[in-house]
């Protein structure tokens, strides 16, 4: 009989006696119905003390002892009385311990030689058991010195076996593997650490460096249950530890800081073991549609400012980060123990700080306490000295420890004001510094507003990072576009970064453009009051305070003109520079926009976007700077179109008068909404198409813009829902659609589209395979409706949006605007285009903007008379049946 697992805790130990389940399974008669039947006991009662409280690591020892004791009497059943030359051995997590309801069981079978073939039928027996009962084990069968050559090999296998416990059989073979496995004979204490960190930096880049993603892996992601794990293996392996608790012991960590990863652990472990009581499976990702329930377990319910769902969240990145950091400071104390022991002489920098092997240190243990703005000092020297590796271990726990000493009174002295501005003039290592302060927690104590916000999630599909992680994203590519290397990355924001005179000033206004977010009252307004403030204590100028807290008040205005207005209408391009007021806030506005999309979802940003901000912003300038006023800005812009495009024509040898003979039919708006390339790609092929050979379709994709489809045909009956959905059945996402009605009855559908991964079309075939399948649905006179055929993700199944509708008048161009809020859904737009054809309303354009799970898009209508929609009772008709219609089929 091997050596029953320590479970640490009389709670843990009471759970299962041994006795009892030792006299179930006898009284059972050792029948599989009585082995399943236990277990699934003891996963019952496992459930019920988890919905009572009880600490998470009394459960899953309690499960471990449960397994232990099922197959020592499977075991017993099938080799009653073998005590030699076979040992079943718990391994990995199994073997630590660690057993969740529905974890692998890992186990060794070890065997001398001949003892396997002697007990073949018996073994297979007993495997075959084990699986008939219900427990999922992984089973590798090895001798000793098989065990050798595969560690040897293989730095799981060596971990594994590190972690390797007896269970039952014959315990001195078990203690020749592990005498053939200590550091002086394989894996070395210096070859396991490296490997080890080599091992966390790989599955780091995995998780794109950061634990703060929408749907984390508990076990995986930077700050998980892993982290954990690979502090307690190099502790083993360097100092025999059998518990993290003897790291306190070894004077590795401090009894906070003990109990602060002992927390942690405990926390994950019940999330865990939470998402495999929701799940009835092994599951380590918290997916979105467990997120809602494990909150839910954990007794969250929502508030005014928050949802349930955001303050577990926030929790969650707030306990991983705190583990991070635990994890960053134990790995350089076991480096320093193990790979580079401390020595030589420092290199003093100031009375405070001295660099040391390359590490920035306290001078001594009391700096913090003396002179707490030194903890802003600490990271102000490492971004002035770039060479330096990081802060050394000890001195992290300084910052760790001391940090509650940053109080109102020092966050308000002159000294550290000066010190945290100093960061921002230097610019040079600013985003990474600023990681940094945030990792170790000195940014949310220096900022408290900044502290609220740090792991806040929004439980949505478009901000695909908490709302720290976000900020810095943004400021990081603020940063870009001022770095000489990233220059090619996005050239036209990094010419015009140049010409700002104060780069701090768009760094501060992305530092403070989300803060106000998770708080009662609309986040703009919030940030825009406490950056305004900020910025004035801080010694910026009024001026400069000012514009900075423009930049946070209005940060999404650029974004919300560009997607959701018809930025061919000089009236709108008007109406948002007088908002913007001079040139110098128009460049930091679109620098600020261009680094908060791109840093909000990595999906979000495209070529498409990017030249509608251009496009924006150019004529903007033109206004700003007095180029052009108002009144002639569009009658420049068509007439600049027009001559642009004969002079493409020309190289195609296509003279003026067949352009113009072509273009007479079409309006002006026509010229407005086309670029030039757009305009000489179109009208060769409607000069040459033949009544007979319409519907004339042309796909192309355009560098810079995404792919554009072009549709050239008699006017017809449910023409855009029919486009639509062939579009959307053949996977693609609509980005933008302008349709124009010749007075002669003809149609001049633009659309520019994107694969569902957001990435322009990239071959030949793709395209044909759109113009064919748009000519076969157009040609059917008989075709009034297209099924998609596509299912709504999963992933949008977990959010509700209910539609809305909103209208609004154009004056200027005599239309009707509707803007619609709605579950995003395969088909959207195709059956929008059926309400409004059975309602015999035309569509003029449309701004298609997909925001993560929802739908934002605006549509520009008229009547069959081609008049803006004013009657009351029309407009609310049409909103009762757009929700009813779409509502219904986002159950689908």
């Amino acid at each position: 009989m091997g050596a029953e697992l320590d479970l640490g805790d009389d709670e843990a130990a009471s759970i299962f006696s041994a006795h009892r389940i030792r006299s179930r399974l006898a009284n059972g008669g050792y029948a599989i119905s009585t082995f399943r039947e236990t277990l699934q006991w003891g996963r019952d009662r496992l459930y019920g003390l988890f919905d009572d409280g009880v600490p998470a690591d009394s459960l899953v020892h309690a499960r471990t002892h449960l397994v232990d004791e099922v197959l020592r009497a499977a075991w017993q059943k099938f080799l009653p009385e073998v005590t030699e030359g076979l040992t079943l051995v718990a391994v990995g997590g199994y073997g630590r311990g660690e057993l969740l309801p529905h974890s692998d069981i890992d186990i060794l079978l070890l065997h001398a030689d001949g003892a396997l073939e002697l007990h073949r039928k018996s073994l297979e027996a007993l495997t075959a058991f084990n699986w008939d009962i219900g427990l999922e084990v992984g089973q590798s069968v090895r001798t000793v010195d098989e065990c050798v050559s595969e560690a040897a090999k293989d730095i799981t296998v060596i971990t594994n076996l590190l972690e390797a416990r007896i269970l039952i059989g014959d315990e001195s073979l078990f203690e020749q593997m592990q005498q053939a496995l200590t550091p002086d004979r394989i894996w070395s204490i210096q070859d396991f650490f490296e490997a080890k960190k080599a091992e966390q930096s790989a599955r780091y880049r995995k998780y794109d460096d950061t634990g703060y993603k929408l749907e984390p892996n508990v076990k995986e992601s930077p700050g998980g249950l892993r982290d954990i794990h690979t502090i307690g293996w190099v502790a083993k392996r360097h100092f025999g530890a059998q518990t993290l608790g003897e790291l306190r012991e070894h004077g590795f960590l401090t009894k906070q800081e003990c109990d602060e990863l002992f927390a942690g652990q405990d926390f994950l472990w019940r999330v865990r073991f939470a998402l495999h009581m929701i799940t009835g499976r092994r599951e380590d990702r918290l997916l979105f549609d467990s997120q809602i329930k494990v909150a839910q377990l954990f007794g969250y319910v929502d508030s005014s400012s928050n949802k349930a769902v955001e303050q577990f969240m926030q929790l969650y990145y707030r306990t991983i980060k705190s583990l991070s950091c635990l994890n960053d400071m134990l790995l350089q104390l076991f480096e320093e123990a193990i790979v580079h022991p401390i020595a030589g002489e420092p290199l003093t920098l100031n009375p405070r700080f001295q660099v040391r092997n390359g590490y920035l240190e306290a001078r001594d243990d009391e700096v913090f306490r003396r002179q707490p703005w030194a903890l802003l000092e600490l990271f102000l020297l490492l971004q002035q000295n770039p060479k330096i590796d990081g802060i050394r271990a000890q001195t992290l726990r300084m910052v760790l420890r001391d940090g509650k000493l940053m109080t109102d009174e020092v966050r308000n002295s002159v000294r550290s004001r000066a010190l945290f501005m100093e960061m921002f003039r230097e610019g040079r290592g600013l985003t990474r510094n600023l990681r940094r302060m945030n990792r170790y927690g000195v940014l949310g104590r220096y900022l408290p507003e900044f502290g609220r916000i740090v792991g806040l999630m929004q439980y949505d599909l478009f901000h695909t990072l908490t709302v720290d992680e976000h900020i810095l994203y943004v400021l990081r590519n603020a940063r870009r576009f001022a770095m000489q290397r990233f220059r090619d990355e996005l050239p036209y924001c990094s010419k015009i970064m140049d010409r700002v005179p104060k780069p701090e000033l768009l760094y501060l206004a992305a530092l403070w453009h989300d803060i106000g977010k998770g708080r009662d009252g609309d986040h703009s307004e919030i940030g825009s009051a406490e950056a305004e403030q900020f910025c004035l204590v801080h010694g910026l100028s009024h001026a400069d305070a000012a514009l900075v807290a423009w930049l946070v008040r209005d940060h999404l205005l650029m974004s919300l003109t560009a997607q959701k207005q018809d930025i061919s209408d000089a009236s709108v391009v008007a109406a948002f520079a007088e908002r913007v007021g001079s040139r110098i806030r128009l460049d930091y506005i679109f620098l600020l926009t261009c680094a908060d999309i791109r840093g909000t979802n990595p999906a979000l940003w495209n070529s498409w976007r990017e030249s509608l901000l251009k496009d924006l912003y150019r004529q903007s300038a033109r206004l700003l700077e007095g180029v052009v006023d108002q009144a002639t800005l569009e009658t420049e812009r068509a007439a600049d179109t027009r001559q642009i495009a004969l002079g493409l024509l020309a190289e195609q040898h296509i003279d003026p008068d067949t352009a113009e003979s072509v273009w007479a039919r079409f309006d002006h708006d026509y010229f407005l909404r086309h670029s030039p390339e757009e305009l000489a790609w179109q009208l060769p092929a409607i000069a040459r198409v033949q009544e007979a050979d319409l519907p004339l379709v042309m796909v192309q994709t355009v560098a810079g813009r995404g792919t554009a489809v072009f549709v050239y045909t008699r006017d017809r009956d449910h023409l855009f829902g029919l486009t639509t959905g062939v579009l959307a059945r053949l996977g693609l996402n609509i980005l933008d659609a302008r349709l124009h009605t010749t007075d002669d009855g003809f149609v001049l559908d633009s659309y520019i589209v994107l694969e569902s991964d957001n990435t322009p079309l990239d071959s030949q075939m793709r395209q044909d395979e759109i113009r064919d399948s748009l000519r076969r649905v157009l040609s059917d006179p008989e075709m009034s409706t297209i099924d998609v055929n596509r299912r709504t993700s999963q992933r949008l199944k977990h959010f509700d949006t209910p539609t809305q509708v909103y209208f609004g008048q154009d004056e200027a161009r005599n239309r009707t605007t509707l803007e619609l809020v709605a579950a995003d859904q395969p088909g959207l737009l195709s059956l929008i285009g059926r309400v409004f054809q059975k309602r015999g309303i035309l569509l003029n354009a449309a701004k298609v903007a997909t925001i993560g799970e929802r739908a934002e898009d605006v549509f520009y209508i008229t009547d069959r008379m081609h008049r803006p929609i004013k009657d009351e009772r029309t407009l609310d008709e049409l909103r009762e049946v757009l929700v009813r219609t779409l509502d219904r089929h986002e159950l689908k």
